[in-house]
């Protein structure tokens, strides 16, 4: 695969497809962001911290814990991370940094709305920020709450960075947390046959929860979606057909073993089978070229009807995807 510089600009088409979706009026949901870790440093003694986790039992899934397990040993570890000097300090530049969340409060409230459209049933869950010492995860997502770790989104400029190679820490960033969260939200609405066990199920589960990403929220680029690099993109959208020709020549789509798989759909810094300058995950994105192709060929097909679309073949054989780039 060659590097290539000058298909930047054919990003722009690779976002149309669900322009055409059917889209039903967007519902106003109300959005508001509390300051848990107000909460969590403004603890001045252990049973402060105790009487929070009470207060807000969804904290032990947060940190990993099982509901009925104790959390003795949590709310100790805890205690010790915000007396620590170096975590005080932490906090207050992340404090300083995130001191403004309207622009991440009207981004979820907007993507909310669009999914009550979408979904009438759908509860925009409470959302909640929290800074630990990289305690907890980096985003717990839940029907009825969202806790989201600051600690983990400070950027290349924070004093601290979570313990991850270098190809996932572009992901960690502030302009990531909101697509990150409408794609676990997406995993609610994304059906599947679950005796399918194929490669190309696994492609097409991705492609069509990075779709269900660009319809909520329109605006997003779609390498905070996929967690690419803008150049990787252009490089692999210049490239996809002798991308799709490796998968096919290898016959990689109805490829049912684990290891095999997760050499294409799982995180890597490359995809050096196919070439050094191929990203990781490269199979996810195929997956997404393909349910856009889907949506191209099928306009009048709504979010929801893609979204319980379960026949993965199906969906790539009237994609009518063969690797090509839409014409210029």
């Amino acid at each position: 695969m060659k590097p290539v510089y000058y298909y930047l600009f054919l990003l722009a088409v690779f976002s149309f497809a669900l322009s055409s979706c059917q889209d039903p009026t967007e519902k106003t949901v109300p959005v508001s962001i509390q300051r848990l870790e107000t909460e969590i440093f403004g603890a001045k003694t252990p049973n402060d911290l105790a009487a929070l986790f009470k207060k807000h039992p969804y904290l032990k899934a947060y940190f990993g814990l099982p509901k009925n397990a104790s959390d003795s040993l949590l709310v100790a570890q805890l205690f010790a991370n915000i007396n620590n000097q170096d975590l005080q300090q932490f906090q207050k530049e992340l404090q300083a940094q995130f001191s403004d969340l309207a622009d991440l409060q009207a981004q979820l409230q907007g993507a909310f709305g669009k999914i009550k459209a979408n979904y009438p049933t759908f509860k925009a869950p409470q959302v909640m920020t929290a800074i630990t010492g990289f305690m907890g995860t980096d985003l717990y997502v839940s029907d009825s709450v969202i806790v989201i770790g600051l600690d983990y989104f400070g950027g290349p400029k924070a004093k601290y960075r979570p313990q991850l190679h270098d190809y996932q820490l572009r992901r960690y960033q502030q302009e990531y947390i909101v697509p990150a969260i409408l794609f676990f939200i997406s995993e609610k609405y994304n059906k599947v046959a679950k005796e399918d066990q194929t490669l190309l199920a696994d492609m097409i589960w991705y492609g069509k929860g990075f779709e269900f990403v660009k319809h909520i929220a329109p605006a997003t680029a779609d390498s905070l979606i996929i967690g690419y690099s803008t150049q990787q993109l252009a490089d692999v959208y210049a490239s996809q057909e002798d991308i799709w020709a490796y998968f096919i020549d290898r016959k990689l789509l109805y490829q049912t073993r684990d290891a095999e798989k997760d050499r294409f759909i799982g995180e890597r810094p490359a995809t050096p089978e196919i070439s050094q300058y191929c990203p990781g995950g490269i199979a996810r994105w195929v997956g997404w070229r393909i349910v856009s192709r889907y949506l191209q060929e099928k306009p009048s097909t709504s979010l929801t009807d893609l979204m319980n679309t379960t026949d993965p073949r199906k969906i790539l054989e009237d994609s009518k995807y063969k690797g090509q780039k839409e014409e210029e």
